[in-house]
C-alpha cells in the first residue's frame, strides 16, 4: 500500500512536470522591442505580438517584461537604441525591417534576434538560408519580389487606363526592391517615375514631382521609415489627388486607398512563437524562417470617393476587406 506521504510527493513531482517551463522562471523573461516608429504608429504590431504571447501562456508583468525602444522614424537612432537593449540584458530582441535588423545584429552576436522583414533576408546577407538561418537571427520574411507584379496589377485595375505610375522608395531600402518594381512595371507596359526620399521634409516635393510628371497613381514601396511616417504620406496622396497603393493594411486603416500584402497582425502574432521557442531553449539559428500564411487586399471606399474614383465592382468583390 502506498503511504499518504509517498502519494503526495509523487503528485507534486507529477504536477511539476506539467507546469510550463516559463512559469518556473525565478524572474520574468525580458523581451527587447526595437521599433522604427513611435508608440502611436506601432500599436497594431505591438498588440499582435502581445496577443500571440498571451495565447502561448506568457503573462506580461509576471512571466515576461517588454522593453520598448522607439526610433520615432529616425533610423540614425537605431544603433544606440539596440546597444541600450543589449546593456539592459534582454533575453531576445524583436525587430522589423533591414535598418533595425542591421542595428541589432551589429549590437550583439549572441542575444537572439527575431525579425519581420518584407523582402528576402538571404539576399540581404542577414542569414545563410531560410531553412537554417544560422547565427543569432530568425523570423518571418515576405516575398516582395514575388508580389510586386500583383500589387501593380491591382493598382491598374483600381485606376483604369493609368499609363504612368510613380514609385516612392526610402533611400535606406535595398536597391533590389526598386529594380523589382521597375521590372514588374515594364512587364505590365507601365511608365515609371522613380522617387527616392531620405527624410520627411522631402515628401512633398516628391508628390509635386509625381503630379507634375503626369503620374496617374502612386506605389509606396515597403519601408519601416515610410510606415512610421504613413499619416503624412496619406495626407499628401489626398491633397495631390494621387490614388496610392501600399503593402500593408495599416495604411488603408489610416486612410490610404488600397493595399496588397501580408497581414502585419498575422506576422507579429506568429513572431510570438519564435520568442516562445527561444525562451524555452531553442537556438534561433536552427529555426526555419517562415513565409506569410496569407495575403490580403484591402480597399478604402471612403478614400476612393474623395478622389472621385469608382473602384470596379469586380475588384471590390475580390477584396478581403472594404472600408466604408
Amino acid at each position: 500500500m502506498i503511504s499518504r506521504r509517498t502519494f503526495v510527493a509523487a503528485a507534486l513531482v507529477g504536477a511539476a512536470r506539467v507546469i510550463p517551463a516559463h512559469a518556473q522562471r525565478a524572474t520574468p523573461a525580458r523581451i527587447g522591442f526595437l521599433a522604427n516608429g513611435s508608440e502611436a504608429t506601432s500599436t497594431p504590431a505591438v498588440e499582435a505580438l502581445r496577443r500571440g504571447l498571451r495565447d502561448l501562456g506568457w503573462i506580461e508583468g509576471r512571466t515576461i517584461d517588454i522593453e520598448f525602444r522607439w526610433a520615432e522614424g529616425r533610423t540614425d537612432r537605431l544603433p544606440e537604441l539596440a546597444a541600450d537593449l543589449v546593456r539592459a540584458k534582454v533575453d531576445v530582441i524583436v525587430v522589423s525591417g533591414p535598418p533595425a535588423m542591421t542595428a541589432a545584429q551589429r549590437a550583439t552576436p549572441t542575444i537572439p534576434i527575431v525579425f519581420v522583414v518584407l523582402i528576402d533576408p538571404v539576399a540581404l546577407g542577414f542569414v545563410r538560408s531560410l531553412a537554417r538561418p544560422g547565427g543569432n537571427m530568425t523570423g518571418l520574411a515576405s516575398q516582395f519580389e514575388e508580389i510586386i507584379t500583383k500589387q501593380l496589377q491591382l493598382l491598374t485595375e483600381a485606376v483604369p487606363n493609368v499609363a504612368r505610375v510613380a514609385i516612392l522608395q526610402h533611400t535606406s531600402a535595398a536597391p533590389s526592391i526598386m529594380s523589382s518594381a521597375q521590372a514588374a512595371a515594364k512587364t505590365l507596359g507601365l511608365e515609371v517615375l522613380t522617387l527616392r526620399v531620405t527624410r520627411e521634409a522631402e515628401f512633398e516635393s516628391a508628390f509635386k514631382s509625381a503630379k507634375s510628371a503626369g503620374s496617374g497613381a502612386l506605389l509606396v514601396l515597403p519601408s519601416p521609415y515610410l510606415g512610421a511616417q504613413r499619416l503624412r504620406l496619406i495626407e499628401l496622396a489626398a491633397r495631390y489627388r494621387l490614388p496610392a497603393s501600399y503593402e500593408l493594411r495599416l495604411y488603408v486603416d489610416d486612410g490610404g486607398l488600397m493595399s496588397y500584402g501580408p497581414s502585419a497582425a498575422d506576422l507579429y502574432g506568429r513572431m510570438a512563437s519564435y520568442v516562445d521557442r527561444i525562451l524555452k531553449g531553442a537556438n534561433p539559428g536552427d529555426l526555419a524562417i517562415e513565409r506569410p500564411a496569407r495575403f490580403e487586399l484591402v480597399i478604402n471606399q471612403k478614400t476612393a470617393r474623395a478622389l472621385g474614383l469608382a473602384i470596379p465592382k469586380a475588384l471590390l468583390n475580390r477584396a478581403d476587406a472594404v472600408i466604408e
